[in-house]
């Protein structure tokens, strides 16, 4: 079926029905994968069994791995159980928000319970566009520990991928109380992608990014950015619990830009992330306690 750039209508049909069940996935948050990503960002600290696992870390856990050959040309699933029923479909990730009683402990088994919590389909300016809402709830040892919800933006491959801002500026310099800046190296984006099972050739293939995409490189991560946002608070604000991390991707980042991760304020704390001239990356919310 062929769907036009604008039709909103037969978009609506692909997800109208679309009801998929909830699943149930186990896995042990297991120390040696925690230390692997404290690596790839650099990271010194000792993470051992029974330590708290940090925020967005389960990201590297609870992984789908389908066969290469069930893999589209873009490196994504051609299909999956919480993938919509979208013909030629193209995914952005726009965002998400986690509510967190209490940590995910290293060392131990969890649970996941995941379901489709919402499903709208909108008008945007590069055409019509499908909005999903996948829910994810952890638990360990029978308790709930967090309840995490992701935004995922669907399109067709007829549908316009739209201009990408980009500066060779380094980031400006803000009054922020918190700031950072990170790496975006290529070899950082190669060792995330494996870390986080994403075989998404955006982020590691820089002539599929460039000449079949329209990239000006490779991309880095929409979740590495959160996850920065995310170490900026617990670098600073180590004793204090995060309760909810509402964050917002914008403009992509790409492999060698300078970046400026800031945070300030205190309830809640606003965290962004920005590239060259003021480009708006990423921001965040945070409510501490």
């Amino acid at each position: 079926m062929e769907i036009a750039e604008d039709d909103f209508d037969l978009l609506s049909a692909c997800v109208e029905d679309w009801r998929p069940t909830q699943v149930e996935a186990t896995d042990v948050i297991a120390v040696d994968r925690a230390r692997s990503l404290a690596s790839t960002l650099d990271l010194d600290q000792a993470i051992h069994a029974g330590d708290a696992l940090p925020m967005l870390w389960h990201w590297i856990y609870f992984l789908d791995w389908p066969r290469t050959d069930e893999l589209g040309s873009d490196g994504h699933p051609l299909h999956g159980h919480f993938l919509p029923p979208i013909p030629n479909r193209r995914r952005m990730f726009a965002g998400g928000r986690v509510r967190i009683t209490e940590p995910l402990l290293i060392g131990r088994p969890a649970v996941r319970h995941t379901e489709i919590a919402d499903t709208v389909v909108k008008r945007g300016s590069t055409g019509a566009l499908a909005f999903v809402t996948v829910r994810h709830r952890y638990s360990q040892d029978g308790v709930l520990r967090f309840v995490e919800e992701q935004d995922h933006v669907y399109r067709t491959a007829g549908g316009s991928a739209g201009v990408f801002a980009r500066s060779t500026d380094p980031p400006v310099a803000g009054s922020a109380e918190w700031s950072l800046q990170p790496s975006t190296h290529p070899a950082l984006l190669f060792r995330f992608s494996a870390l986080t099972g994403n075989a998404h050739r955006i982020h590691y293939d820089e002539p599929y990014a460039v000449c079949t995409e329209g990239f000006p490189g490779l991309v880095v991560h929409g979740p590495l950015l959160a996850l920065y946002m995310a170490e900026l608070i617990r670098r600073y604000a180590p004793r204090r619990a995060v309760r909810l991390f509402d964050y917002r991707f914008y403009n992509p980042v790409f492999a060698g830009d300078a970046i400026r991760v800031e945070g300030q304020g205190d309830d809640p704390v606003a965290l962004a992330v920005t590239s060259g001239s003021g480009i708006k990356n990423a921001v965040a919310q945070a409510i501490l306690s």
